[in-house]
Formats: C-alpha cells, structure tokens, sequence
C-alpha cells in the first residue's frame, strides 16, 4: 500500500492571498500525508489544515506569531513506512545548504523546508533528500505559484512532483 503525500509551505493567508486556491485543498483532501513548512500567518488556515487533512504533519515559520508557535513546532520528525522525514521552515542560504542540513538532520531521508518560496529538489552528498515545495500563493520571483506531492510505498520515497497552481482565467 502506497501513501499519497503533498507538501506546502509559504501560504501567508489571509496576507499574501486571501485563500488557499481550490486546487491545493483538493491535494490535500486526497492526501494520506500533508506537510506544511511554515508561515501559516493565520491559526484558521492551519485549523482548516487539520479539519481536512487525514494527517498533518506541520511546523511554524518565521511570520507565524506566538499563536502558531504555541501549537506548532519549529521542526518535525516522522517516519512513514520507513522513510525517515525532517520539517524546517528556513535552512539558511542555497549555497552550502547539502551539507549543511545532512549535518544538521543526519537521521533524515528527506528534509522539507520552505521560507525562500523557491522551488527545490537535490539531493546532498551522503543521500539526503532535499524538497522545498515552493509557494501555492506567492510565487515572488518565481513563473508560477507551486506545491509538491510524492509517495511512500514499501519502505521507498519517490515520485516527486512539482505542481503548478493554475489561476482562474
């Protein structure tokens, strides 16, 4: 049996966007597994989070006030079906970052992370797995707004996808 995973982060509602597009929610209501790394902005995105997500999985970012820190954590670890997951909101600048998150999380497999709102998919020297989702609502200096979703399955970690947020036309 496989789980359906999906990752979010940097949605700043209701102060970059004033909802979370259709679109994401639709993910994560068909989500086994839902990440979120952070800012949040607002306690009622992550209470709608938890009404709707089978299981969430999520930490407080930099633009979460004392309220999201008091209910959230600033890292996460869990293991599914033996992969070894750890959440950051904000790992520093891009160069070095391999390294410097395999030291700081060397019981991972994957490390989600958010904070720049840019996409990122490596993975470092001794096999981390690195995965910045993006935003699903501010999109910066990015073509396009994004969230990502994987799965589980027997112990392995694979089908990452990037996915483009459409807009309305």
């Amino acid at each position: 049996m496989s789980l359906r995973l999906v990752f979010v982060a940097d949605t700043h509602v209701p102060k970059r966007a004033r909802a979370l597009p259709e679109q994401v929610w639709a993910a994560v209501d068909d989500a086994d597994v839902v990440f979120h790394a952070g800012d949040w902005v607002s306690t009622d995105l992550l209470d709608e989070f938890e009404r709707r997500s089978t299981r969430l999985i999520g930490v407080y970012g930099n633009n979460d006030g004392d309220a999201l820190r008091r209910r959230l954590p600033e890292t996460a670890t869990v293991t599914l079906d033996g992969v070894r997951f750890s959440m950051i909101h904000e790992t520093g600048q891009a160069k070095g970052r391999e390294q410097r998150c395999e030291a700081l999380f060397p019981d991972a497999d994957v490390l989600v992370f958010g904070h720049s709102h840019i996409p990122w998919d490596t993975v470092a020297p001794g096999g981390l797995r690195l995965l910045n989702p993006g935003s699903p609502t501010d999109r910066r200096r990015q073509p396009v707004c994004t969230y990502m979703t994987a799965v589980v399955a027997s112990g392995s970690f694979g089908d990452v996808q990037l996915v483009e947020v459409r807009t309305s036309p």
